[in-house]
């Protein structure tokens, strides 16, 4: 199980590297294309989309394909889908490949967060989406590498020789899901497909969802318009906006992993308690008409607070909702995730359009008290249904 664990925390490095290559290869991909700057939003939205689809639908497959061979096949598409971007001609090539980078993406978090939510321990969940942060890190590193020399094409055929690789890792590492499936099979109940209609009729499904949602709108409303703020708003230089967003990121990454530090001694609801707790002085810090440096400790407390929420309540689905429907809520909460990742940069931007920049953090303590409200009757739920365990 050690090594099948490894391997999954590579394929996890292999989910984020897609995620942050388009943003640090876009300034060279529209001067050399032709097209506007804000074309990227069509590829991104396309992205985001996409993945929404495949982790709404994604139960069916994965419960009869497998998690091993989805993921080793969704990795490949997306590895494809890497080359296909470094040798596109032109702009209209690239929106059909960036639908296949959502569709495959989808089907991996999916597949992934289930099987560990099942089979692994809280401490693994929350060290997974520190792999997910290796991924997203590395891109752009090598596209940096990349524009100084052999262009953004190259930048993308690096990150295609390193999604290749994890690939080809998890073509070869079937056997090792097989072994560990023989061993799990006894104890667990046998996987039940739910449709969307079905879910969408029970009430705690449809809770879990708004948690979903507004945890991640508060992640990408910080980070992506946190250093705009700190820049329109706070006076801040570009550099030093640029500065304060990789504290935030250090933030949301040093949550994750003290939470799964701590797993072994405070219970999963206690660490998202905690998260929950963090965030509330740190929208207050955003709040306050007090100078620049505050907001960026208040960015660093949302990402610190934040970040350990969501693999959390990831972990949580199999005793939440039952093993035998952990896949389909799983799919879904991901994909409600995934629209709130779609949905808070333009609200934020329409937002800041209408009321003024000043409205930002007010936004950002609307979305808290969404996710407290959600969080609190989603609890008050599953104890009606006795399903709320404190300790686990």
């Amino acid at each position: 199980m050690v090594y099948l664990l490894i391997v999954i925390y590579i394929a996890f490095i292999g989910l984020g590297v897609p995620d942050s290559l388009i943003g640090s290869a876009w300034p060279a991909i529209h001067l050399e294309m032709g097209v506007p700057v804000d074309a990227v939003s069509m590829l991104t939205l396309l992205i985001s989309g996409c993945t929404v689809l495949s982790s709404m639908f994604s139960a069916r497959v994965l419960n009869r394909f497998g998690t091993a061979k989805v993921t080793a096949f969704s990795t490949a598409v997306t590895a494809a889908a890497l080359f296909g971007f470094s040798v596109s001609p032109s702009f209209g090539v690239m929106v059909p490949l960036a639908a296949l980078l959502g569709l495959g993406a989808g089907a991996i978090d999916s597949g992934l967060n289930n099987y560990v939510a099942l089979h692994f321990k809280a401490s693994h969940m929350n060290f997974l989406h520190c792999f997910y942060g290796v991924g997203v890190t590395l891109s752009p590193y090598l596209m940096t590498r990349a524009l100084n020399g052999v262009g953004w094409r190259g930048g993308y055929r690096y990150a295609f020789c390193v999604q290749a690789a994890i690939a080809l890792l998890l073509i070869v590492s079937v056997p090792l899901w097989k072994k560990a499936a023989d061993q799990q099979s006894a104890g667990e109940e046998a996987a039940v497909n739910l449709t969307l209609p079905q879910m969408a009729k029970r009430s705690d499904v449809r809770l879990v969802w708004v948690i979903m949602l507004a945890t991640n709108a508060v992640e990408y409303a910080c980070g992506v318009w946190g250093s705009t703020y700190l820049v329109t708003g706070k006076g801040f230089q570009v550099k030093h906006g640029a500065l304060a967003l990789t504290i935030y990121y250090a933030g949301m990454s040093i949550g994750r992993f003290v939470s799964g530090l701590l797993s072994a001694k405070v219970s999963t609801w206690k660490r998202i308690g905690i998260g929950i707790a963090i965030l509330a002085p740190a929208v207050v810090l955003m709040l306050l008409p007090l100078p620049g440096a505050v907001s960026v400790a208040g960015l660093f407390l949302i990402g610190l607070g934040n970040g350990a929420i969501y693999p959390n309540m990831i972990h949580l689905t199999p005793h939440n909702f039952g093993q035998d429907v952990s896949q389909s809520v799983m799919g879904s909460q991901i994909a409600f995730a995934y629209i709130g990742v779609m949905l808070a940069p333009p609200l934020v931007g329409l937002v800041c359009r209408l009321f003024g920049t000043q409205a930002y953090p007010v936004l950002l303590a609307c979305l808290y008290a969404i996710l407290v409200a959600a969080l609190h009757l989603f609890i008050k739920q599953l104890k009606k249904q006795n399903r709320y365990n404190p300790n686990i």
